[in-house]
C-alpha cells in the first residue's frame, strides 16, 4: 500500500472523529485530531515519533522552539517536559496527527543491523525536525492502516514499526533518532538519569547521588544532561513536579496543598512561588482558566 499525505489525512479522519488523542489497537500508536487550535499544554513526552498529516503544531523546550506541519515530522529522543500547542486547526480542516511511542529495544535491534559509516551522530537536543519524505508517508500509511484490519496486527505490526523507523533513519538527518540508544558518547547515560529522576521526582534532588547511579561524574552529568534536555538535572526534576501537581490539581480535583505534598514539596509557599514562575499564575486560578479548554484526554502521570 502506497499513500500521499492527503489520503493518509483522510483515514485518520475516517477513524477518529472526535477531537483527542485515541489510542488504537495497534501498539504505541496513537491518532491525533483538534477542530481548534490550543493554548500551551505542558507535558512529559516520552519518546515518539510524531506525523502531522494537517494542520500544524509548535513545541517549545526551554528557549527552543520546533514548529512543523506535514512537511516536517517530530522525533523526541528522550522523556523530555515540553510546551505543545496545535498551530494550525479548523473544524473544515482539523489538526491531524500520527504519533508513533518509541521502543528502544526495537531502535537499538534495527540500529544494528544498519550500514553506515563509523562516524559520531551530531550532538544536540534529544528533539529534532525531520523532512517528511514519501517513503515515510508510505510507511506510515501501512502502519495506520492496520488499526482497520486488527486480524493482521500480531503478524504485520512489528514489521511495518520497524519500516517506519527504518525509513525516518535513513532520511536526511534522520539518524538524530538513534542518539539515545546507539549515539554518541553519553546517550544511554543520560536516558539513565532522565528515568531515575522520573522514578524519584517526589524525592529531594541529589546530583552526587544521581551522577553515581548514571555512572557519570557531577560536572559530565550536568554538562550532558543540559545539552540533551536544554535544562539542567535539577530544573527538570522541578519541571517533573510542577506539571504532575498540575495534573493532579486539574483531573483529580486535588488542592494546590494536596498536590504539592503528593509530589514532594514540603512548604506549599514554595510550591506556590516556583508553580507561578513556571506557569505564569497561581496554581488555582491556573487550573480554573485550563479547565475544559485541555485537549480531550487526561495526560499521563509521571511514573
Amino acid at each position: 500500500m502506497e499513500g500521499s499525505v492527503d489520503s493518509l489525512a483522510r483515514m485518520i479522519a475516517r477513524l477518529v472523529e472526535k477531537d483527542g488523542i485515541h489510542a488504537t489497537p495497534v501498539p504505541r500508536l496513537d491518532l491525533i485530531r483538534s477542530t481548534k487550535q490550543t493554548q500551551d499544554l505542558h507535558a512529559v513526552h516520552e519518546p515518539a515519533l510524531c506525523i502531522v498529516v494537517q494542520g500544524a503544531k509548535r513545541v517549545m523546550i526551554a528557549d527552543h522552539i520546533y514548529d512543523y506541519d506535514a512537511a516536517k515530522y517530530l522525533v523526541v529522543s528522550f522523556d523530555l517536559p515540553i510546551i505543545g500547542q496545535i498551530t494550525q486547526a479548523t473544524p473544515a480542516a482539523p489538526y491531524l496527527c500520527i504519533r508513533f511511542g518509541i521502543d528502544p529495544a526495537v531502535l537499538s535491534d534495527l540500529a544494528a543491523t544498519i550500514p553506515w559509516e563509523p562516524k559520531p551522530l551530531a550532538k544536540g537536543p534529544g528533539v529534532f525536525l525531520g523532512e517528511t519524505t514519501s517513503s515515510i508517508v508510505d510507511a506510515a500509511t501501512r502502519l495506520v492502516a492496520l488499526v482497520e484490519s486488527p486480524d493482521d496486527i500480531p503478524a504485520l505490526a512489528k514489521l511495518y514499526e520497524r519500516e517506519l523507523l527504518y525509513r525516518v533513519i535513513r532520511a536526511p538527518g534522520g539518524q538524530a533518532v538513534l542518539r539515545s540508544v546507539y549515539g554518541p558518547g553519553q546517550g544511554r547515560q543520560i536516558a539513565r538519569a532522565i528515568a531515575l529522576i522520573k522514578k524519584n521526582y517526589r524525592e529531594p534532588f541529589e546530583l552526587a547521588r544521581l551522577a553515581e547511579e548514571a555512572h557519570l561524574q557531577p560536572s559530565a552529568l550536568h554538562h550532558h544532561f543540559k545539552s540533551v534536555t536544554l535544562m539542567s538535572p535539577l530544573q527538570y526534576h522541578k519541571r517533573l513536579r510542577l506539571q504532575e501537581a498540575r495534573r493532579l490539581m486539574l483531573f483529580e480535583a486535588r488542592s494546590a496543598a494536596q498536590a504539592a505534598f503528593s509530589v514532594g514539596y514540603e512548604s506549599p509557599s514554595q510550591f506556590s512561588r516556583e508553580y507561578r514562575r513556571q506557569f505564569g499564575q497561581p496554581p488555582m486560578k491556573d487550573v480554573e482558566a485550563l479547565t475544559g479548554s485541555i485537549l480531550a484526554t487526561e495526560p499521563q502521570a509521571v511514573e
